[in-house]
């Protein structure tokens, strides 16, 4: 279908704060209101998306427990039917405790268990794979990746599940020190900043890794992974993918684990990827999640494991190396591994933020985009002392449920973008001054056109579609989506 075909009559629906989800109709103009902000020829080939996804979490099925019976199902229902809101067909899963787990604990805490005799899932039993299941119930064909925030604590060279200490744990501070082998120079806190960073991130690398890189250990903790994919298939659930660790750029208080580059090649290409060739030959090994924008760090790592991997995983800081890596390995797909989490906040500016990682993600090449935790109570705090955003937020006092802007900045998205559809045109939020605009094209020929006004004031836009124009007044604060 060209583009000089596009429905003269176009769905557009809008969202501004506390007015969500409004819908009205607007027509193509031969003529533009202005200069175009985006130009769409026709011939673009785009790339082509594939999935929404969301993590699984022990604090999001407390949240979800809080509500009555009907409001579970309806939130279950919005994010995971076929017909749904949300419409979310991939999830993402923690080998062992990460940060929005009650505490920490892993599937094997037995010291020296090489043979993994004692590995055991029964924690994500009682609380990961019943929320699974509530989500089945809606999207049969529900599929997920996994990765570790942490080894078995034995398995790590400071014998405990942080890398820093601090005072939401036990971590002794005089093992602080073998992070750098020096004085700590960097900012403690850093990690627990929300936004972007100045310069680079981490301030300083780790020196040391924080896995022991004795073969035994390298080994066995392969063997978990297999043994991990085994065990949840016996419950029913596919894990097709895994990445070897959420954040090695993250010196955490929580659970974590610090890689260097040696040590990461080590273990993904002469441990982990042979063992699932051997084990679990239909799991897809990527590369991730990088959290750093150290892109030189960056290319050292996929430069050697290109070969081994199918694909990369970005989060915050690693979101500024997409369009390098895109460039430099085309041959490897791209995935935004964890959407911002923000301060708990929960409000407007925090929708617009995701809009914008929405934006950006996708219009520099990733080809999945997942949300971190999908339902909170009250502002979300963590074990660890981290407040964070979620989809879905409840009041743990009177039980009252509320869908977030953020949940609209998504549903503007995934309502409608379906896999197979290709991103076409993408003009960024700072190429733009807090007007991004992203254009798809489904696998039926019809074109979506995503735009963000995050300014005060009204904008007159503009979005050439071959010989046509989509001309439209924004108004301040709004996030909208129009549909041929």
């Amino acid at each position: 279908m060209s583009l000089s075909s596009f429905a003269q009559k176009v769905r557009w629906i809008s969202s501004t704060d506390n007015h969500f989800w409004t819908e009205q109709k607007t027509g193509l103009s031969g003529k533009p209101a202005g200069t175009a902000m985006l130009v769409v020829n026709g011939d673009e080939q785009g790339v082509e998306f594939q999935a929404w996804g969301t993590c699984f979490n022990e604090l999001d099925w407390d949240a979800l427990n809080m509500l009555s019976r009907t409001e579970q199902e309806e939130v279950m229902s919005r994010i995971f039917s076929p017909n749904g809101d949300l419409r979310f067909t991939r999830g993402r899963l923690s080998m062992n405790a990460n940060d929005y787990s009650r505490s920490w604990y892993s599937c094997d805490e037995v010291a020296g268990d090489f043979q993994l005799r004692y590995f055991n899932i029964e924690r994500d039993k009682r609380n990961i794979i019943p929320l699974i299941r509530a989500a089945q119930r809606y999207q049969p064909n529900l599929k997920f990746w996994m990765s570790p925030w942490c080894p078995p604590s034995w398995m790590k060279i400071n014998g405990d599940y942080p890398v820093r200490s601090s005072k939401y744990n036990h971590l002794d501070p005089q093992q602080d020190y073998i992070l750098y082998e020096g004085a700590l120079d960097t900012d403690p806190n850093e990690v627990m900043l929300a936004g972007q960073q100045k310069g680079k991130f981490p301030q300083k690398l780790a020196v040391n890794n924080f896995m022991i890189q004795d073969p035994r250990y390298l080994q066995a903790y392969a063997n978990m992974f297999c043994r991990f994919i085994e065990l949840y298939k016996e419950q029913g659930v596919t894990i097709d993918r895994v990445m070897y660790q959420n954040e090695a750029y993250s010196y955490t208080p929580y659970p974590g684990c610090a890689w260097t580059a040696e040590g990461t090649i080590r273990f993904n290409k002469q441990y982990l990827a042979p063992t699932l060739k051997k084990l679990q030959p239909n799991v897809q090994l990527y590369l991730g999640t990088f959290n750093t924008n150290r892109q030189d760090y960056v290319e050292k790592i996929v430069s050697q494991l290109k070969d081994n991997v199918k694909g990369l995983g970005f989060q915050w800081e690693g979101r500024e190396n997409l369009e390098a890596m895109k460039k430099n390995y085309p041959d490897l797909k791209l995935i935004s591994s964890e959407s911002e989490c923000g301060n708990g906040s929960m409000n407007w500016k925090a929708g617009e933020h995701t809009f914008f990682l929405l934006s950006d993600y996708i219009g520099k090449g990733c080809d999945e985009y997942y949300i971190w935790n999908f339902i909170l109570a009250d502002h979300g705090e963590s074990p660890w002392g981290w407040k964070q955003n979620a989809l879905v937020q409840v009041d743990s006092k009177t039980r009252q449920l509320r869908y977030t802007p953020e949940y609209y900045a998504v549903k503007h998205f995934s309502h409608f973008i379906a896999p197979g559809s290709r991103m076409v045109a993408y003009n960024s939020l700072e190429e733009k001054a807090g007007l991004p605009v992203i254009v798809f094209k489904t696998s039926k020929g019809k074109y979506i056109v995503m735009m963000g006004n995050f300014t005060d004031t009204q904008h007159n836009s503009s979005v050439r579609l071959g010989s046509k124009y989509l001309n439209v007044i924004l108004q301040p604060h709004s996030f909208n989506t129009f549909v041929e």
